[in-house]
């Protein structure tokens, strides 16, 4: 069952970006302006979106061995202020949409948390909630994830989490903050800017 937003300073919607697998950076750069397309075809009105760099990340559970990861999010708010914050269509529309283009660059999936061509997560969208075996929005694990949680901060580190999803945290900058350090573990790394995601640190 979905519950439409009831606060709209969060009328907005998030999609978190994986790869480890291939190259990660021409995968990033060629789903780019397809994602861009398919998030606004859903949406069926204009969006503003909001990239953050791309961020070298070392995995978080499942197989040991498995390469580093490259981390985006997109973020995406509505263009025109008149839009009302509960406008967002079903997610689990977009979902099948997301699923789509991650089959499209050769995603298998073969066990959880495995090594991925493309992962591409909705974490929020609005204030929607859901519980489904194929969607859980917010995305449950949100606020424990550096590798969203640095690439969400760099683009706007007061926006604010999902209740659900924020525990005592309300931004993306104090959900950071909060986390417990992985010993061993480096931080998320920014890169640089480059042809065709020129959002850097």
């Amino acid at each position: 069952m979905f519950n439409p937003p009831a606060d709209p300073r969060r009328a907005s919607l998030a999609i978190a970006l994986g790869a480890n697998l291939g190259d990660p950076v021409a995968t990033f750069t060629a789903v780019r302006p397809l994602l861009a397309a398919e998030l606004e075809a859903w949406a069926g009105v204009r969006l503003q979106l909001s990239w953050s760099p791309r961020f070298r990340t070392q995995p978080v559970g499942g197989p040991s061995g498995q390469p580093p990861y490259l981390n985006a999010v997109l973020l995406a708010r509505f263009a025109a202020a008149s839009v009302p914050a509960d406008r967002w269509p079903d997610p689990t529309r977009l979902l099948a949409r997301l699923l789509w283009l991650e089959a499209a660059f050769g995603r298998e999936r073969r066990e959880r948390w495995g090594p991925r061509r493309l992962d591409l997560d909705l974490l929020w969208c609005g204030d929607r909630t859901c519980r489904s075996p194929e969607l859980v929005l917010p995305h449950p694990r949100l606020g424990e994830r550096a590798f969203v949680l640095a690439p969400l901060a760099a683009i706007d580190p007061e926006q604010r989490l999902p209740a659900a999803a924020a525990g005592p945290a309300a931004s993306v900058a104090e959900a950071l903050a909060a986390l417990p350090e992985r010993p061993g573990e480096p931080p998320p790394l920014a890169l640089a800017g480059g042809p065709g995601w020129p959002e850097g640190p």
